[in-house]
């Protein structure tokens, strides 16, 4: 499995891009595989405020429906439009073109409590 270096990451299986004050949000090559095949992605956050570890949306595979928790505070701003017609994008370039969110981070420094590459692999055993 893969994990970029460059990236952060939460318990809950998202990853983050910060660049500056923008972010960029989507969820693990780990969370994609368990949850099987992607079939809707559902983002109702846009424009909205969104608080660490709050809800910004959900993901739907075949058998489940998972929440999608926010890695740091911020303002939703951009939602990949390309999931709309190709939500398994999520499941074959998670870390790319299926990338979810982008974010005005409230406070960069928010990510510095994040998990590494490194440490989240110990999180999910790998």
């Amino acid at each position: 499995m893969n994990f970029p270096a460059e990236l952060k990451y939460t318990k809950d299986h998202e990853w983050i891009k910060v660049e500056g004050n923008v972010a960029t949000v989507g969820i693990t090559e780990f969370a994609q595989s368990e949850l099987g095949d992607i079939v809707y992605v559902d983002i109702t956050s846009l424009g909205k405020e969104v608080a660490k570890d709050e809800v910004f949306g959900t993901v739907e595979a075949v058998k489940t429906v998972s929440d999608l928790f926010m890695p740091v505070a911020g303002t939703v701003t951009e939602v990949n439009p390309a999931l709309n017609n190709q939500p398994e994008l999520v499941n074959t370039d998670p870390y790319g073109e299926g990338w979810m969110v982008k974010i005005t981070v409230a406070d960069a420094a928010d990510a510095d409590s994040l998990l590494s590459a490194g440490d989240y692999k110990t999180v999910i055993g790998v």
